[in-house]
């Protein structure tokens, strides 16, 4: 394969070579002279603003957009202020600095996304040039304006404009300058004829890059590496300074022999390089200088853009692309001229194999009387990846999937692996879909970020079907795919809502991770509100379609969403929500059409709005309800002639609702609050708040009997309940006379047992023995339990010849009342015979 090394040329211990990229450019004439080119890194589109100082209404500078494959995206007319620079960001929007400091910024496809502006300022002394640049915080813009003054943005989603100091002795701009980032600091580093300055936050200070001499002249460009590591410094000598970007090493110093400053100045180095390399582009020449001194040449022909890559250089001019990177160790030694190495001995046993030639055997026992096989396969691996041509990948491929048969325990998961990741990278880099990765890029950029590229392009099936072939979890990938896709199709202005809705339904259908409520929320910033409310019934999840119905004023929808649901905190959200927005007769209105809603509101109310809670009764004209507002009102009341007032406002209600009894039970109560009112004011009894049977206790206790009876008759307390709270009272203040009057008065309604029951409690047995007598037959054994006389007990329980009420008897009876006990059996067995 002694062709592959016919483009590579030596530099050093390394070699370069140029591999030409597909590119099917449409450019006029002019190609890129006269214009304003920016190329996103990692194959990102290219962006060119023809003429750009072209201040004529009736012919304005043309914004053209391709994809790096040179396939027109969008291309419209300029029609804002004059720019200065254009640049890319991380996730692939164009950045367009106007001399005003006005920042513009579009996505991919042309469209005006938003702007910012790099101060007040700025608007006075314009901007002379500016920088778009990328840190760890994002994408960052910086600018130097005609007073001489350099602001920077580090991240322009998070804008923070940072102001750096003077620099001494500058008057307009300064030859040449660019940012760094280093430990997380972004600074300007700049050269002013024979001096150079660093401008921080803070303060200015002078530099000197260590081995550069005044001897070599002044700096004039100078350009950073990829990875801000190192720094290269050409001067008007043509001596091109190359060191470490904190300027403390330094790797080289080459002549050029050109004393004319280059248009453009690239580092290209790759991970892990054996020979880094600036590069540097005149008009008609483009020169590759190593650090170890050497140099290679190539002719120009048109006009070039060089675009720094993580592993090369992009050079692109109106007609083609390349790209220039070192060659990679693993390539170098199995193509070389004579290699030795495994990987080459492995591949020239492949192409042996093929031939049905016994050399292959040779080939292949060489290799593995060095133990080397399992290296040779992965060099052939390896090797593989850093290849742009897809027939030598396969070749190396089969050999490798050649050596590893003949290796036990060998894992297989690398070659699959490779296998997958490079037909992924040979559809990407085709020129329809114009995204030229190299396999080092790939890693760096991660699987996630280019399917988000794919998407962002609009590549959607093709998104879809990279996905599912590299086994990505749904949520990952497909699902991605999908909500990027039905967010794009509702902004789609030619089709029905019916059919846009129907299309998305089919398409996403129930793919884990995709919210129909999101794809909902973009139709309504589109202005589609119907298409948005069709789409959220396919969303399962209530709580997200409720918070979007209200922002698009469904309030109705909303609530009726929420109350389907069986949420009941989702239903408080909504009728919070309405409760705030809407009049209280509208709000009143849409509750009483979801009585769950207007259930949940009124428990509300009754914990935290009472007074909501009657106008919300009055609306619906719910007298019952209203009426027992009032009562619960009533005990809040403090004044007596308020509390009245408010209980008569229940009676009215109570009565409107044909409640008769709650009414009146509640002018009772009235009665009873009068009564009490007046004994307070006359005994300072303290009544007043007390039930009726608290009432009669208290009145009882304090002696006033005739008030009791009072209410006894007023109330139509019912005899037992009246005996009963009588009999108490007299027993806790050992009234044992009036006590006994009170039984003669007339038949006692509950009976005798109680006199027994109250006096026994008081501890008066002599008390109860004067009732016992009274007492009915059946109560008789139980009275006499009850005062302890268990003799009485038996003769009772004997009388009536009751088995269960002697059996009780014998039961309390201790071995001391043998007599009782024998007595007590005789008469149980003499009853058990008859």
């Amino acid at each position: 394969m002694s062709f592959i090394t016919a483009n590579w040329n030596p530099l050093g211990d390394a070699f370069y070579r140029k591999t030409e990229l597909h590119m099917c450019w449409n450019l006029r004439d002019s190609g890129l002279r006269d214009s304003l080119v920016a190329a996103a890194h990692y194959g990102g589109p290219i962006a060119l603003l023809r003429e750009p100082q072209r201040r004529s209404p009736s012919s304005r500078p043309q914004l053209e957009i391709y994809l790096a494959s040179g396939i027109s995206i969008t291309s419209f007319p300029w029609k804002s202020g004059p720019v200065v620079h254009i640049g890319w960001t991380v996730t692939d929007e164009l950045l367009c600095v106007q001399e005003d400091g006005s920042v513009l910024i579009y996505n991919l496809f042309g469209s005006f996304k938003r702007h910012f502006s790099m101060g007040q300022e700025v608007v006075q002394s314009q901007v002379l040039e500016a920088k778009v640049f990328h840190s760890p915080y994002g994408t960052g813009v910086a600018i130097v304006t005609g007073s001489s003054r350099f602001t920077l943005a580090t991240n322009i989603d998070d804008l923070k404009l940072r102001r750096l100091p003077e620099v001494p002795g500058l008057h307009g701009k300064p030859s040449s300058w660019l940012v760094l980032t280093q430990d997380r600091q972004t600074k300007v580093i700049l050269s002013n004829g024979p001096e150079m300055f660093v401008l921080d936050n803070t303060s200015c200070t002078p530099v000197c890059p260590p081995g550069l001499s005044p001897q070599y002249g002044s700096v004039v460009h100078m350009c950073v590496s990829f990875s801000y590591k190192y720094l290269s410094l050409f001067t008007d000598t043509g001596h091109l300074w190359t060191g470490s970007s904190n300027l403390q090493d330094k790797l080289s110093i080459v002549d050029t022999k050109k004393k004319t400053t280059p248009n453009q100045m690239v580092w290209c180095c790759r991970p892990q390089s054996q020979q880094l390399s600036v590069v540097l582009m005149w008009d008609r020449l483009l020169l590759v200088a190593g650090i170890c001194g050497d140099t290679i040449q190539f002719p120009v022909d048109d006009p070039c853009v060089l675009v720094g890559e993580l592993d090369g250089v992009r050079i692109i001019n109106s007609t083609n692309q390349d790209l220039l990177q070192e060659v990679p160790l693993v390539c170098q030694d199995i193509f070389k001229i004579a290699s030795m190495a495994p990987g080459a001995l492995l591949l020239e046993a492949h192409r042996e194999y093929e031939k049905s030639s016994q050399k292959a055997d040779e080939y292949l026992r060489e290799i593995k009387e060095q133990s080397m096989l399992g290296e040779a396969v992965r060099q052939c691996v390896e090797a593989a990846a850093h290849e742009y041509d897809a027939n030598t990948q396969k070749s190396l491929l089969r050999a490798a999937s050649f050596g590893k048969c003949f290796l036990v325990d060998f894992s297989p998961d690398q070659f699959v692996t490779m296998c997958r990741e490079l037909r992924v990278l040979n559809t990407v880099r085709d020129g329809a879909v114009g995204l030229p990765l190299t396999h080092t890029q790939f890693k760096q950029l991660t699987l996630q970020v280019l399917i988000d590229r794919l998407v962002y392009r609009q590549f959607y099936p093709l998104a879809i079907e990279i996905c599912r072939y590299l086994k990505i979890p749904d949520y990952q990938g497909v699902s991605r795919v999908l909500k990027h896709w039905a967010s794009c199709k509702v902004q789609q202005k030619d089709l029905s809502d019916e059919a846009i809705a129907r299309a998305v339904c089919v398409k996403v259908g129930d793919a884990p991770g995709v919210s129909y409520s999101d794809i909902a929320a973009k139709a309504y910033e589109c202005g589609r509100t119907e298409l948005a409310i069709k789409l959220l019934d396919f969303e399962a999840r209530s709580g997200e379609q409720v918070p979007l119905l209200l922002k698009m004023k469904r309030s109705q929808l909303a609530l009726s969403k929420a109350v389907e649901s069986g949420d009941t905190d989702l239903v408080y959200t909504v009728v919070t929500y309405l409760k705030n927005e809407l009049n209280r007769g509208d709000f009143f209105m849409m509750l009483r059409n979801q009585p769950v809603a207007q259930s949940l509101y009124r428990q509300f109310c009754k914990l935290q709005e009472q007074e909501t809670l009657k106008d919300l009764y009055n609306q619906d004209d719910d007298h019952q309800e209203l009426a027992n507002y009032y009562i619960t009102a009533s005990y809040r009341e403090k004044r007596l002639e308020t509390r009245l007032s408010v209980l008569q406002k229940a009676v009215d209600e109570f009565n409107k609702a044909k409640n008769e009894f709650a009414a009146k039970a509640t002018e009772e109560e009235m009665r009873l609050l009068r009564f009490q009112r007046k004994l307070d004011d006359e005994k300072g009894a303290g009544l007043l708040g007390l039930s009726l049977q608290e009432t009669m206790e208290v009145l009882l206790s304090l002696g006033l009997h005739k008030h009791t009876e009072q209410l006894y008759r007023d109330f139509r307390l019912p005899d037992k309940r009246y005996w009963w709270l009588k009999l108490k009272s007299m027993a806790e203040k050992h009234e044992w006379e009036e006590l006994e009057k009170f039984s003669k008065s007339k038949k006692s309604p509950i009976g005798y047992l109680a006199f027994v029951d109250v006096c026994m409690k008081s501890n008066n047995k002599s008390e109860a023995r004067k009732y016992v007598s009274k007492v009915t037959p059946e109560q008789k054994v139980r009275a006499h339990m009850v005062i302890g006389d268990l003799e009485g007990a038996a003769d009772a329980a004997i009388e009536r010849r009751n088995d269960s009420e002697m059996g009780a008897v014998l039961s309390r009876c201790s071995t001391a009342d043998c007599l009782l006990i024998d007595r007590l059996n005789r008469a149980r067995v003499s009853a058990s015979k008859k």
